[in-house]
């Protein structure tokens, strides 16, 4: 039998922790780049430009050439909308939202020149489009998109967006996205794995491994940022590649994995384990 795991402690110990976390490296400095869309030359107040291999292009100015649309600016946070897509952005965020689905962005949406920025592909998934590289002219193609991003209450399962968002609510709530990300990701990897269950439900109720089943905090309503990770990790978000183990050191010894697995990464909180 494996020993328990991920045992938790008031999400205030977390987030203490984290404010003590070093400070992201400095971003490699960008190029601007040549985008044609459908409706020609992308062109607005602010040029798209190309970081550690992402192109970035003004939201605004991207939706306007692949159709009408409305747009607005509450002060926080851009919303584009047409009759078949709804977008929202919001700078330093590291996710989009388009019709109810969340989409990763890590490198984050930007704000250049008063102008919300986000990935290209990211972009031309939400509108079914294709895009095309051309490191000699440093030009980014698109095609014409086909069909908008199916919505989320079609594309997410209920019962797994439900248990999966608790889970993550419970075990790293507090900490920051990719902290929670990966714990969906544990838990899904733990899904497609031969040794243990293949349901999310009975990984989740696995006797013995998630401390938040013990103690019932479980059955908790998930907090926002938990609910963004779940539906993160469904579209494919993915950042501690084949774990399955974790635990906090500052709350747990972790004897068991760390005699027995494989150190991986080290997120926030967690210590991540193969």
């Amino acid at each position: 039998m494996k020993p328990p795991i991920f045992r938790r402690a008031a999400a205030l110990a977390c987030a203490l922790l984290l404010l003590c976390c070093a400070a992201p490296p400095a971003r490699a400095a960008s190029e601007q780049v040549q985008v044609h869309t459908p409706a020609g030359p992308l062109s607005g107040d602010a040029a798209p430009f190309i970081e550690d291999g992402t192109a970035y292009v003004p939201l605004v100015a991207f939706a306007q050439t692949m159709g009408e649309h409305t747009a607005h600016w509450d002060g926080r946070q851009a919303q584009i909308s047409s009759p078949d897509v709804t977008i929202t952005a919001a700078p330093g965020e590291q996710w989009v939202e388009a019709n109810g689905r969340c989409l990763y962005v890590p490198g984050e949406v930007r704000l250049v020149s008063g102008r919300t920025m986000v990935p290209i592909r990211t972009l031309a998934q939400i509108y079914g489009a294709q895009v095309s590289w051309d490191s000699l002219t440093r030009t980014v193609t698109v095609t014409e998109g086909e069909q908008s991003l199916e919505h989320g209450d079609r594309f997410y399962d209920p019962d797994t967006l439900y248990w999966l968002s608790r889970v993550i609510s419970s075990e790293s709530r507090g900490e920051v996205l990719t902290g929670q990300i990966a714990v969906g990701n544990v838990v899904l990897n733990r899904l497609n794995s031969d040794i243990f269950p293949d349901t999310l439900y009975g990984v989740i109720f696995q006797k013995d491994q998630f401390e938040p089943v013990e103690n019932g905090t479980i059955y908790n309503d998930p907090y926002h940022l938990s609910v963004v990770a779940a539906k993160l990790c469904l579209e494919g978000a993915q950042v501690i590649g084949d774990c399955m183990y974790f635990f906090a050191p500052d709350l747990s010894p972790g004897t068991w994995i760390v005699n027995n697995r494989t150190y991986y990464t080290t997120i926030g909180c967690h210590r991540f384990y193969l």
